[in-house]
């Protein structure tokens, strides 16, 4: 006996009956279940934000408090929206690329120089300097290489000058410190006084616009010819105690000196000499002392005075200067000992400079040709101190000089 199911629609099993009446939802106004996971939360959101919204604008405030909650929401909303305003979100700043900002600055091509600091030196790669204060772009417009230039600090020069009062003292000093302030920075004068530091030498020092160190050496000494060497190694412990790093160069205050010396003084790398010219009053000559050389080689040594001939090293205490971290880094140059290094006052006069050395370098292995070939003189001893010359305290006059000439 055959048998049949009547299907029924769809529609008929959506049916609703509500107080007598029923209601019929269309399939199509129905999403399958199997698609949930597919839709868009878009209209979700929309409808959220729609509730948020009549929920606090769209109430009737004829009920009573209503209002009140209205503004507070308000003001809960402006809140939250500049605190989210000023503190911005990480994508931002996650999606920021190293690349996408550049900080290099392009010269127009009419620029092809640039300024360089005083302390510095330019030196391309056969090792010439270039002093004029400027470099060249190393790639010209047409795109040609030149040379490339590297930046190369100058060695600091440390100037030790002893100094007293005595009748020309002033003079001595200005004209050493004129010569120091048109030598390139960076430079230190080390001026050492005995006893006490004078009003006169501290107001100089400052005119001069050289960065000095102005020391007081209070070592008691009866003999005169131990006070330079008494200021001297004040000025060697102040080094030493502070770890100044430079070229330490004796500089007595009644010598003459050349541009040249200062220039050459950079480039020592541990102990340099030169010869130095010196003029004897009483025997009306010149004299001179100091290395005699092959190309940087010291291979001898220029000396005229029997008394001196067993000295070690025949140098003059302005023919030579050192690298200052001898005093203070043995490791590092290998010295045998690590006693501070000072100069003697138990030698006898004219000793005191090859004792002095004979603790700085073994032999002239050791030693620095200044210049190559030591040819030139670059500073002069001259023993030019007068004496029993009287001259005002400070060098100022207390009292105008008017002078009356009879006209005929």
């Amino acid at each position: 006996m055959a048998s049949f199911r009547r299907t029924l629609s769809p529609a008929y099993h959506d049916r609703q009956y509500l107080n007598g009446a029923f209601s019929v939802s269309s399939p199509s106004h129905k999403l399958p279940t199997s698609n949930a996971k597919y839709s868009s939360p878009l209209p979700a959101l929309a409808s959220a934000l729609r509730r948020l919204v009549g929920g606090v604008f769209l109430r009737r405030y004829g009920r009573k408090g209503q209002w009140r909650r209205a503004v507070y929401r308000c003001v809960i909303c402006f809140f939250v929206g500049f605190l989210l305003g000023m503190f911005p979100f990480d994508h931002v700043v996650d999606d920021m690329r190293p690349n996408d900002i550049s900080f290099e600055v392009k010269q127009p091509p009419h620029a092809n120089a640039q300024l360089l600091p005083e302390n510095r030196v330019l030196k391309n790669r056969s090792g010439e300097d270039n002093d004029e204060g400027f470099m060249i772009d190393p790639v010209s417009l047409s795109g040609e290489k030149r040379s490339l230039v590297d930046f190369v600090p100058r060695k600091q020069l440390i100037v030790v000058t002893p100094t007293y009062n005595r009748d020309f003292q002033s003079y001595f000093l200005n004209r050493l410190g004129q010569v120091l302030r048109l030598v390139p920075p960076p430079i230190l004068w080390v001026v050492v006084e005995m006893n006490s530091a004078s009003m006169e030498t501290a107001e100089m020092l400052r005119k001069t616009g050289v960065m000095y160190r102005h020391l007081v050496c209070t070592k008691n000494s009866t003999d005169v010819k131990d006070r330079g060497v008494h200021q001297r190694n004040t000025a060697l412990e102040h080094i030493e105690h502070h770890r100044l790093d430079g070229i330490v160069y004796f500089a007595d205050d009644d010598n003459i000196y050349s541009l040249e010396l200062f220039e050459t003084l950079r480039d020592i790398s541990r102990f340099g000499t030169w010869p130095v010219a010196m003029l004897a009053p009483s025997k009306n000559k010149a004299v001179l002392e100091g290395p005699v050389c092959n190309a940087s080689q010291v291979i001898g040594w220029h000396t005229n005075e029997k008394s001196k001939r067993l000295r070690r090293f025949h140098v003059d205490m302005s023919g030579f200067a050192f690298n200052s971290t001898i005093l203070w880094d043995p490791k590092r140059w290998r010295r045998p000992t690590s006693n501070p290094i000072r100069q003697l006052d138990t030698v006898k006069e004219g000793f005191q400079e090859t004792t002095f050395i004979e603790q700085l370098v073994e032999d002239e292995s050791q030693m620095e040709g200044s210049p190559p070939g030591c040819s030139k003189i670059m500073n002069w001893h001259l023993h030019l101190d007068p004496h029993n010359i009287v001259y005002p305290k400070g060098w100022m006059l207390q009292k105008n000089l008017d002078a009356v000439i009879p006209v005929k």
